[in-house]
C-alpha cells in the first residue's frame, strides 16, 4: 500500500503527498507565493485549519484572502478569540464564554473577576492595545483534540465554571478540540482558525461597545459582559465600515423621526409607536398605494379580531411554538366537559394575535367555497402584537405592535406557481416605485417542522418554479437557496432590499402552505365533488408599515419622495407685501393636490429655508415683491443649491407631477 497521498487540486492536476502532509505543505510545494497568502482549505468541501494534516486521499481548494467571505469569517472568529486572551491576560480570573463572528465583527460575553466591576467602555482602549500586541507576536493557533473529561478537568482547575458546564453536556463520542494560542492560552473551539495570530491586520479591528448578556440567554442565570467589535482584513475595508457607521447615524430612524415630527415611542408603551401627523401621512400614503396594488391585483380586503381563545392557536400550532411571544389574557369559559378550560377549572386563555393567518382560514370557512371560486386573495392591513424582549426593541425596526400589508391565497394545487409567479411580479413593481434594488432567496425546509417530507418537496419545487417562471432565479436578482431557514410550516420566497449605503433588509415573503388548512380543515369542493384541501400561500411585501417606513426614512436620509412627504412644498415669504399672493399661491397648489404649508412669520427667509429644510420639505416656493408683481415663483428643491424662478403655472404643475404616487403617473 503507498504511504502517498493523492490530493486533487481545482484545476485538475493531482499532487502526490506523504501521510501526515498539510494543505500548508502542498501550498508551499507550490510556491511561495501561495504559502505566504494561504489562511485555510477546503478539504473535500470542509473549510479545515491550513496545518491539518489530510486524512487520506482528497480534493483540495486553498483559501486566501481573495475569497473574501470565508476569510473575514475566519478573521473575525480570530479576533474574538484574541480579544478573550487579550481580556484575561489583563486580568486574571476572568472567565469567558462563549465569542462568534457575526456579520461585520465579532463579540465575547465575559465576566470580569470578583475583585473589579464589570467591563466598561473605559477598558475598550486597553483591551485593544493587548490584542494588538497578540496580533504582533504572531502567535502560532494549534489544534488538539482533547477528550470530554480533560476539558471538564481543565476548566474546573482554572475556575471556568461556565466553559466546564458547558463542557459537562457535550457528548461523549464527539470529536472535541481546543486552540492553543503559542504554548499560554487556549480555548475550546470547533474551528477553523488562521495559521497564526499575525495573520491578522492589527489595525483593521475596532472594539466598539459593551452590553450586558445572560450565560445562554435566559435571564434567569447569571449576567455577563458582552465586549462587541467590528473586524475587517485591512485596515482599509475597517475606514469604509467607519464611514458607513457614521452615514447610518445620520441616517438612524430615530434622530430623523424626532426632527421631522414624524413619531416617538416612550416607556409607558414599550415597542408601540405614537404617530405624529406628520409620520401618519406617509402611513396613509404607503396604505392608500398599497391599496391600489392589491385591488388590481384581484384582492379583497377583510379585517380579523385582534384576540383568540387559545384554542384556536392550539389547533393552528402556534401556541406550541409560539407561546412565549404572545400577550395572553384570562377568560372564563363554562366549565363542561364538552367546552373545558385550557388552564384550570375556571379559567381559559385568550390571545392577542401575532399573526393573521389563521383568522383568514376562518373567513375562508365561512359558506361552501367551490373550486371555480378559487384562487381567493384575502388581504388585511392586520394589526398584531407580539412579545418581544425589550432589549430587542429597536425604534420602528422591531416594535411589539406593528400592522402587516398582509394576504392570504387559497388556491388548487394547478394554481400555485402561476399565483408565486403573479405574487413576484407585483413585488417587483412595487418595490421598483420605491427605487429599491433587491435580492430574492428561497428559505428551504428547517429540522422541525410540520408536514411530511413530501409535501414540503412539493412546496419548494414550486416556489422555486415560480422564480424560474418570472426570471429572477438569475445572478441578476440575487437567487440563492437557504437550507433551514424556511418556517415551521412552510418554505418561503424571501425579498432582501438593499438600502442606499449597501444595507440589506428582509421585508417581503411568500411561503407555500399545506399544513395550516389541514390543521383548521379548510376545504373546498372539487370538481369532482369531494373536498379536497386548498394551498394556503402566505404574503406580505411592506413587511410591516412600521419597519418598512423605517428603512423608507433611512434610504432617503429623510428626503422621502414628493409624493410621501408629509408636506410637500411650503410657501415662504421674504416681505409682509407678498402675503396676499402667497395664500393664492398656497391655494393654488392645494387645489392641484398638494400637501402645502405656509410660512409668514417675521424671521429671514435664509432661516425660514433653513428649518424647512432641516424638516425635509421638498419644495420651498420664495414669494417676494418681484414675485408678487410678476406672478411667478422662487423654487427651492431639497438638495439643490440653485433656485428655479418660474410662472406659478409652470410651477404648479412641475409640483403636480412630482408628487404624485409613481402608480398613478400617466404618460
Amino acid at each position: 500500500m503507498s504511504d502517498l497521498l493523492k490530493i486533487s487540486l481545482p484545476d485538475g492536476s493531482v499532487r502526490e503527498v506523504p501521510a501526515g502532509s498539510t494543505p500548508g505543505d502542498v501550498a508551499a510545494a507550490i510556491g511561495p507565493g501561495l504559502a505566504k497568502a494561504a489562511i485555510a482549505a477546503r478539504v473535500n468541501g470542509e473549510l479545515r485549519d491550513l496545518n491539518r494534516p489530510f486524512d487520506g486521499d482528497a480534493e483540495l481548494a486553498l483559501v486566501t484572502a481573495r475569497d473574501e467571505a470565508e476569510a473575514l469569517e475566519l478573521a473575525r472568529h480570530d479576533y474574538a478569540h484574541v480579544l478573550a486572551e487579550a481580556v484575561q491576560a489583563l486580568w486574571p480570573g476572568t472567565q469567558i464564554t462563549f465569542g462568534p463572528a457575526t456579520d461585520d465583527g465579532f463579540y465575547y460575553d465575559v465576566m470580569a473577576p470578583a475583585s473589579r466591576e464589570p467591563f466598561s467602555m473605559d477598558d475598550l482602549p486597553a483591551i485593544e492595545e493587548k490584542m494588538r500586541a497578540i496580533i504582533t507576536a504572531d502567535k502560532p493557533l494549534r489544534r488538539e483534540v482533547w477528550t470530554r473529561q480533560q476539558l471538564i478537568e481543565k476548566w474546573q482547575a482554572d475556575g471556568e465554571a461556565f466553559k466546564a458546564e458547558w463542557a459537562q453536556e457535550l457528548p461523549e463520542g464527539e470529536e472535541l478540540t481546543v486552540y492553543w494560542s503559542g504554548d499560554d492560552w487556549l480555548d475550546m473551539c470547533r474551528g477553523p482558525h488562521l495559521p497564526s495570530t499575525g495573520k491578522l491586520d492589527s489595525q483593521a479591528f475596532k472594539l466598539m461597545r459593551v452590553a450586558g448578556a445572560y450565560w445562554r440567554g435566559d435571564q434567569k442565570n447569571a449576567q455577563l459582559t458582552r465586549i462587541y467589535g467590528t473586524g475587517w482584513l485591512n485596515k482599509k475595508q475597517l475606514d469604509a465600515h467607519l464611514v458607513r457607521l457614521e452615514e447610518a447615524a445620520r441616517r438612524d430612524h430615530r434622530k430623523l423621526g424626532r426632527e421631522m415630527d414624524l413619531f416617538h415611542l416612550q416607556e409607558e408603551a414599550h415597542g408601540s409607536v405614537f404617530w405624529h401627523p406628520n409620520g401618519y401621512k406617509i402611513w396613509r400614503e404607503l396604505e392608500a398605494y398599497m391599496r391600489r396594488a392589491i385591488d388590481a391585483a384581484g384582492y379583497q380586503e377583510i379585517k380579523t379580531p385582534q384576540v383568540m381563545d387559545a384554542r384556536q392557536w392550539e389547533k393552528s400550532g402556534h401556541w406550541g411554538k409560539y407561546r412565549e411571544n404572545m400577550f395572553v389574557i384570562p377568560d372564563e369559559v363554562p366549565n363542561t366537559e364538552d367546552d373545558g378550560p385550557i388552564v384550570s377549572d375556571e379559567a381559559a386563555w385568550m390571545a392577542l394575535k401575532p399573526m393573521n393567518c389563521p383568522a383568514h382560514v376562518q373567513v375562508f370557512k365561512q359558506g361552501i367555497t367551490s373550486y371555480r371560486d378559487l384562487p381567493l386573495r384575502l388581504y388585511e392591513n392586520g394589526c398584531c402584537h407580539r412579545n418581544e424582549p425589550h432589549g430587542a426593541l429597536h425604534g420602528l425596526m422591531r416594535v411589539r405592535q406593528f400592522t402587516q400589508d398582509d394576504a392570504h391565497i387559497f388556491c388548487r394545487e394547478d394554481q400555485i406557481v402561476s399565483e408565486v409567479r403573479a405574487f413576484c411580479e407585483l413585488a417587483d413593481r412595487i418595490y421598483k416605485d420605491f427605487g429599491f434594488t433587491y435580492s430574492v432567496k428561497l428559505a428551504l425546509r428547517p429540522e422541525m417542522r410540520f408536514g411530511s417530507d413530501e409535501d414540503w418537496d412539493k412546496a419548494e419545487a414550486e416556489l422555486r418554479q415560480a422564480v424560474v417562471d418570472a426570471g429572477m432565479a438569475t445572478e441578476e436578482y440575487g437567487w440563492e437557496e437557504l437550507p433551514g431557514e424556511g418556517a415551521f410550516y412552510a418554505p418561503k420566497l424571501e425579498w432582501h432590499l438593499t438600502d442606499a449605503i449597501g444595507r440589506t433588509w428582509q421585508v417581503g415573503t411568500i411561503q407555500s402552505d399545506r399544513v395550516l388548512p389541514e390543521r383548521l380543515d379548510a376545504t373546498y369542493v372539487g370538481e369532482d365533488g369531494e373536498k379536497h384541501r386548498p394551498v394556503m400561500l402566505h404574503r406580505a411585501i411592506f413587511g410591516s408599515y412600521e419597519r418598512f417606513i423605517g428603512i423608507l426614512i433611512e434610504h432617503f436620509a429623510g428626503r422621502v419622495p414628493a409624493w410621501l412627504a408629509p408636506v410637500q412644498a411650503v410657501v415662504a415669504t421674504i416681505v409682509s407685501d407678498a402675503d396676499p399672493y402667497a395664500r393664492q399661491v398656497a391655494a393654488n397648489l392645494a387645489a392641484a393636490g398638494l400637501r402645502i404649508d405656509t410660512d409668514f412669520r417675521n424671521e429671514s427667509i435664509n432661516y425660514k429655508v433653513r428649518e424647512h429644510s432641516v424638516a425635509k420639505v421638498p419644495y420651498i416656493l420664495v414669494l417676494g415683491k418681484r414675485e408678487a408683481e410678476e406672478a411667478t415663483v422662487a423654487l427651492r428643491t431639497l438638495g439643490e443649491k440653485q433656485q428655479q424662478f418660474l410662472k406659478l403655472d409652470e410651477a404648479v404643475e412641475m409640483l403636480r407631477k412630482a408628487a404624485t404616487a409613481p402608480d398613478l403617473v400617466t404618460a
